[in-house]
């Protein structure tokens, strides 16, 4: 059965990722007309813009909009690569040809023992449910890059880690991804690349470190979990707004300072909660099955739940989660397929939220209150479902038994990672 799966799924694949990745282009190259507002702008003004400064030798120094670490000017400055073209359209095939990357490291990832072809599945039909948008930033660029740091965490480690850095200096977030590696390889290899890619920066190109003293005054995003808070109390005269700020829509106004110092409590905990798990679980006795899949379901998790937690929760944000989702579910010893399942539904609703209807989110419309309370709901479902399934997975189960069905998920784990101590 699997023989005859693996034979027949490449075709479907690559024809179910054709025809959706058409209708993506399409959309962003304005063939065909989405409802709500033009999503691609942030790339022919606001990307444009930033090229422009970039070209120069230097970071957007007074341009409160550029919240991202340096090597986002990589991304940034990518369409260059293709002079003959716009400069939008050459962003979009740009996403579009690292998709078909993210795509290929995943079939091939997919492929052996304890391995499945349903990983590039989730990537094929996650990304479409997100609608253009996905197309219209860089985050696809910046996924594909935490991808192939899990995949090659097995038998590179060094790379993973200098990948996982490079991540970082893109978008922060896949520094995470090294929570579930093991040994010290990818750590150190993660610490050196960084710095020394950091360093280069800062003595290359003036404003380097601009990005991090940009968004001391940011809002609470209209998207967000603690959104929710101002969205319903709106109803009941709250005397603050929704005005553009730092770049996004977001909530001004009296005690957004307090739900923002909240929300960043909920990010130490869920810090401190993933820290715990990662002492704990590298002293159990099962520590030997701390790997293959478990690193791809402890990075899942960890976006995961900062993603929850943030201030921020734009719908791009989520292809990291599709990016990561579909890693763990390479691997049929994943206990993330509840997790994924729920992320690929709030994706389905974020779509709905924006662009569709993002002007019922923006207004605090009854019908835009509901669809942020289920999609964030459902992230919420998942977090507690991915944390609780992780905790189990690793630090509840005894030591294997090689008999039993856990000694043989460990060999086949052993087979794709070799071993070493955490």
């Amino acid at each position: 059965m699997e023989t005859k799966d693996a034979g027949r799924s490449p075709v479907w694949l690559l024809t179910t990722w054709a025809a959706s990745r058409l209708v993506l282009m399409l959309l962003v190259l304005k063939v065909l007309v989405s409802p709500g507002p033009d999503v691609t702008s942030d790339v022919s003004v606001i990307y444009r813009g930033w090229y422009d400064v970039l070209r120069t030798g230097t970071f957007p120094l007074d341009d409160v909009t550029w919240q991202y670490p340096p090597a986002a000017a990589f991304a940034i400055l990518s369409p260059a690569l293709l002079p003959f073209l716009e400069y939008a359209t050459a962003f979009f095939v740009l996403v579009c040809v690292t998709d078909a990357a993210v795509l290929a490291l995943l079939w091939h990832a997919g492929r052996g023992a304890g391995r499945s072809s349903r990983g590039a599945w989730v990537w094929v039909v996650g990304v479409p449910l997100l609608g253009p948008t996905v197309y219209a930033r860089y985050d696809v660029m910046v996924t594909a890059v935490a991808v192939a740091a899990l995949l090659a965490a097995g038998r590179h480690p060094r790379v993973a880690g200098g990948l996982a850095a490079l991540g970082a200096l893109l978008k922060v977030w896949p520094a995470l991804v090294l929570l579930g590696m093991r040994g010290r390889s990818p750590w150190v290899a993660a610490v050196l690349s960084g710095v020394g890619l950091t360093a280069l920066f800062a003595v290359s190109m003036p404003g380097t470190f601009a990005f991090l003293t940009f968004q001391r005054e940011r809002g609470i995003e209209v998207e967000s979990l603690g959104s929710l808070v101002f969205h319903v109390a709106r109803h009941f005269g709250w005397e603050g707004g929704v005005l553009l700020n730092y770049g996004s829509m977001e909530f001004l106004g009296p005690h957004v300072g307090t739900v923002g110092t909240v929300s960043l409590g909920l990010s130490a905990v869920a810090f401190g909660w993933l820290l715990l798990w990662r002492l704990v679980a590298a002293r159990r006795p099962a520590a030997p099955r701390f790997a293959a899949h478990t690193a791809a379901d402890a990075a899942f998790v960890a976006v995961l739940m900062f993603t929850v937690t943030s201030r921020v929760i734009s719908p791009q944000y989520l292809v990291w989660l599709i990016g990561l989702g579909a890693v763990c579910w390479c691997f049929r010893a994943s206990r993330m397929r509840v997790p994924v399942t729920l992320v690929l539904v709030a994706s389905l609703v974020t779509v709905l939220e924006f662009p569709l209807l993002f002007g019922d989110v923006v207004t605090s419309t009854p019908l835009g209150i509901t669809l942020l309370f289920v999609r964030n709901g459902l992230l919420v479902a998942a977090s507690v479902a991915g944390a609780r399934a992780l905790w189990r997975d690793t630090v509840r189960r005894g030591a294997p038994d090689p008999a039993g069905e856990s000694g043989r998920v460990s060999r086949a784990a052993s087979a794709d990672t070799p071993a070493s101590a955490p």
